[in-house]
């Protein structure tokens, strides 16, 4: 069964006075404030105890809702507290996370974390907690002060950044957790809970009104200056219109977006013979990108090339969650593209308790030529335990048969296990007609794939925990011949004096122009990894494709002074016999300086000795109206795509962005 927020409640109470978000929780209508209190452990001991006490309460007013957050420590001098930078891992430091399901559906929800300092991590979940995405951003408020009892927060969540339905008697799920790494803890409101993320085991805020929040319009226009050596300096300018046509319903447009001085493509080590997948970060189409996210990638985004402009919108209303996004992209000589439209639609509806079923169709027209998918998918909660995701896709283009893709996939999630067993069919001209605009490493395959998941929390002789993960896959091409198997095997293990160790082992038959046999060994030792600063080095050997191979790699994290940190990997990977020259050193260097919240500096380095590329990026920011007014200085030195080399001329962006 699916439960029901774990039958916690609590009504927050409706002020008229502003509070001033210090950290500090001494406005009068905190102590009449009602609290949310009795928190349990998730992990190490589902069930058990916590170690220190957690209180939230909760106020709202007519265009905020108000945390109020108390966290004890019987040790404050050893609260974590080093990550300043905004949407950081935060779970390695002690914070505070929320979850609001404000159309209580058991299935969508927002979350906001914070830390002892005061650090943002925002971003929405989708799909019953399956899908987290940290791309959404908005302005809200947060402060917090280190106290000699623990530490305490303050967060301000404006109405207007929120989709709900205003009305009176209103309900909202709730989830609350809180994470202390230094005892590798995390405690819940509610619970016991399978996953801190699941929406359908929040609890439950009630009794309470709301009205449809005011300014339902952002007007961001954006100048963007570019000097390059022996080139004429050039200026362009672009704007981005956010409307908010109702509570649940919003609208974006963007006219020449700027997407020159995004963060750089890492480099990276890739054994096999498939595509990588790159992350977006691009704003225009990382804002609602969860509703995007499939097993069988129908859209990608990072098909798409610099744009004219685009719209989009979104909303939410009587369990229909829906999307609509159109762009023009630019014509690019460099990379013989020639100008398309893009076009993406997304249909979700909610059914029984917190299950969905959905449609997507994605089109690419490029002189007068038309690709694209139609796809169903389902995601269904037998149970917070069992859960059965499905999708089926046609594409379509240059090829109309041998063009369909389906999948189904049961499996069983408790806190400490998972097991799963998905059965993927894609048909021989699949994926070429589905890259013109969304993501498929390989057709022609029916694929049959197992995993297996448990982690033991040990917390004696010296051992705090035990992870091992066994994966199976094996497919055949659609004629039965056999194409491919692979096994992996891993076990983590966390030791209580921060060390912690893992052993991978890796082996797969492949089939292209010949039949190759590949394998590999990896061994990795970290320090402090449960945390941000840290430190490991892994070595790996194996056969790949005919050659031997070693990879040598290392990472360290380290926080210099209070507001500067550092971070670098290196990765050596040498093959014997190397035909190709393929064997590489891949330096990346990344240090930031937080000087406030709102003014930092980031300095980004990267080579990699394959392709004799070097790339360097310098970025100032300052957020005058953060998230999205701003001014930013921008210094960059040779490409910023993954496996590009690009030219190396120095190259200097200035871009101010301001709100209307």
């Amino acid at each position: 069964m699916i439960s029901e927020g774990i039958n916690k409640e609590i009504s927050p109470t409706k002020i008229s006075e502003k509070i001033s978000i210090d950290g500090i929780l001494d406005e009068p209508a905190w102590q009449s404030a009602e609290t949310a209190g009795d928190f349990i452990q998730f992990q190490p001991q589902k069930g058990g105890e916590t170690s220190f006490k957690t209180e939230v309460k909760i106020l709202y007013s007519e265009d905020y809702i108000y945390f109020g957050i108390i966290c004890t420590d019987k040790e404050p001098e050893k609260i974590i507290a080093r990550i300043s930078q905004r949407d950081g891992n935060l779970g390695d430091d002690d914070s505070i996370g929320i979850g609001i399901d404000t159309f209580f559906d058991r299935r969508t929800a927002y979350y906001f974390f914070t830390n002892p300092l005061g650090t943002q991590l925002d971003g929405r979940l989708s799909d019953n907690g399956r899908t987290a995405d940290s791309t959404w951003d908005e302005n809200w408020l947060s402060s917090a002060k280190k106290t000699k009892t623990g530490w305490n927060a303050e967060i301000a969540i404006p109405l207007s950044i929120l989709k709900y339905k205003p009305g009176v008697n209103l309900k909202w799920g709730l989830g609350l957790v809180r994470y202390i790494p230094r005892l590798m803890e995390k405690d819940t409101w509610t619970g016991p809970v399978e996953t801190t993320t699941k929406v359908s085991q929040f609890g439950t805020m009630k009794n309470f009104e709301l009205k449809k929040a005011g300014k339902n319009l952002k007007v961001i226009p954006h100048l963007i200056s570019r000097f390059q050596k022996d080139e004429e300096t050039k200026i362009s300018a672009g704007l981005d219109i956010r409307y908010a046509i109702s509570q649940s319903m919003s609208a974006d447009i963007t006219i020449n977006p700027d997407f020159a001085t995004i963060e750089a493509d890492e480099e990276r080590i890739n054994l096999t013979r498939f595509e990588l997948s790159m992350p977006e970060k691009r704003n225009f189409f990382l804002e609602g990108s969860e509703i995007y996210s499939q097993r069988i990638r129908l859209f990608y985004s990072r098909r798409i090339s610099d744009i004219y402009g685009g719209a989009k919108i979104y909303g939410k209303k009587n369990g229909y969650e829906y999307s609509f996004m159109t762009v023009q992209s630019k014509k690019n000589g460099d990379l013989e593209l020639d100008s398309a439209n893009y076009s993406v639609f997304r249909l979700r509806k909610d059914i029984f308790k917190s299950s969905t079923i959905g449609f997507i169709g994605a089109n690419k027209i490029v002189s007068g030529k038309k690709h694209g998918n139609l796809g169903f998918d389902l995601v269904h909660f037998f149970s917070d335990k069992v859960n059965l995701t499905g999708q089926f896709a046609l594409s379509y283009g240059d090829f109309d048969d041998k063009n369909l893709a389906f999948f189904f996939r049961p499996s069983f999630d408790s806190s400490t296990f998972h097991i799963h067993l998905r059965y993927t069919q894609l048909g021989e001209n699949f994926a070429d007609n589905a890259n013109s605009v969304g993501f498929v490493r390989d057709d022609d395959r029916k694929e049959l794939d197992s995993a297996i998941e448990k982690i033991w929390w040990i917390k004696n002789y010296g051992i705090d925990r035990i992870e091992y993960f066994s994966n199976y896959n094996i497919y055949w091409s659609m004629e039965d011949t056999l194409r491919s198997w692979q096994i992996d095997q891993q076990i983590e293990i966390d030791l209580s004096n921060k060390l912690s160790f893992e052993i991978e082992y890796m082996r797969e038959f492949k089939r292209y122009e010949a039949d190759y046999d590949n394998y590999s060994v990896g061994f990795e030792t970290g320090y402090n990894t449960r945390e941000w600063q840290s430190a490991k080095i892994n070595y790996e050997f194996g056969h790949s494709f005919g050659l031997d191979y070693n990879l040598i790699g290392t990472g360290v994290n380290y926080k210099i002074f209070k507001n500067l940190s550092f971070e670098y990997d290196l990765n050596r990977l040498a093959f014997d016999p190397d035909p190709d020259n393929e064997s590489t050193w891949i330096h990346i260097l990344r240090m930031t300086n937080y000087f406030t919240k709102d003014i930092y500096f980031k300095l980004f380095y990267q080579t990699n000795s394959a392709i004799t590329k070097e790339n360097i990026q310098a970025l100032f920011v300052y957020r005058f109206q953060p998230p999205f007014g701003t001014i930013q200085l921008a210094y960059q030195k040779g490409s910023n795509r993954f496996g590009d080399i690009g030219e190396k001329w120095d190259t200097v962006f200035i871009k101010f962005s301001y709100v209307l």
